[in-house]
Order: structure tokens, then C-alpha cells, then sequence
């Protein structure tokens, strides 16, 4: 699976990386990325950094 981050309407609160740190940083640009893939392993925090984000901009698609 592959997460996405909406960059334009990403606050930088840093909540996905700090939920879910094996996909989701912060870009230099101090803007919140989705770097790796959505595994198994990784899934339900993923999902969990997708349910929390404060303005809904990460998706997960198959």
C-alpha cells in the first residue's frame, strides 16, 4: 500500500511522524511526507496517523 500526504493543506503538526515514523517524516520544508511504503507490519499505525491527522490531508490507497 502507498500512503500520500497533501502537502497544501498539511499543517506541520508533526502527529503522523510521531505516530507512525516507519512511513510518515517531516520534509525540510517543515511539511509532514510520506516516505516508505504501508506494509503489514506497519499498517494499523498508519492508519491510525491517517485517522488523527487535524485536517484529513493523508490518504492510503491499495
Amino acid at each position: 500500500m502507498k500512503a500520500f500526504v497533501d502537502k497544501i493543506g498539511c499543517i506541520g503538526c508533526e502527529l503522523c511522524a510521531n505516530i507512525c515514523p516507519e512511513v510518515f517524516r517531516m520534509g525540510d520544508d517543515g511539511l509532514a511526507e510520506a516516505y516508505a511504503e504501508v506494509t503489514p507490519a506497519n499498517e494499523d499505525t498508519a492508519k491510525e496517523a491517517r485517522d488523527s491527522c487535524p485536517v484529513s490531508v493523508i490518504s492510503i490507497e491499495e
